[in-house]
């Protein structure tokens, strides 16, 4: 049996199991059901700092529930894929490059759909 060093998880994978399980959910779930679904021997104390990120993030809300609180989903995974792009550009202080560059690696599919939604959503 190896460590827990040796059993963590890549970046972004608990988060993205924590995610799934509430997208399947029929509603808000607190820290104990997100452990329960996730079946996954992670003590409740790892769950509720994952969940807490998320909503940091604010791809999670969450209200009262008893002594603590149950979280339900804001975004789904299109719109986290959205939010994370919009982060990077913000980070990037050359905003045109990175967007040309995105641009430039689109398949003629994806350039296609593009080019469509500009014109449909512009001004």
């Amino acid at each position: 049996m190896g460590s827990g060093k040796d059993e963590r998880r890549a970046a972004g994978e608990l988060e993205a199991a924590v995610l799934t399980a509430l997208w399947a959910a029929d509603g808000p779930l607190t820290p104990g059901e997100v452990q329960a679904r996730l079946d996954s021997g992670l003590a409740r104390t790892t769950v509720t700092t994952a969940l807490t990120r998320l909503y940091d993030k604010e791809v999670l809300d969450r209200r009262r529930q008893g002594r603590g609180y149950a979280y339900f989903p804001v975004q789904d995974a299109p719109g986290i894929t959205a939010q994370r792009m919009h982060t990077e550009l913000e980070r990037d202080g050359d905003r045109e490059t990175a967007l040309a560059r995105f641009v430039a690696r689109l398949g003629p599919d994806d350039e296609r759909f593009l080019r469509q939604l500009l014109e449909t959503e512009g001004p």
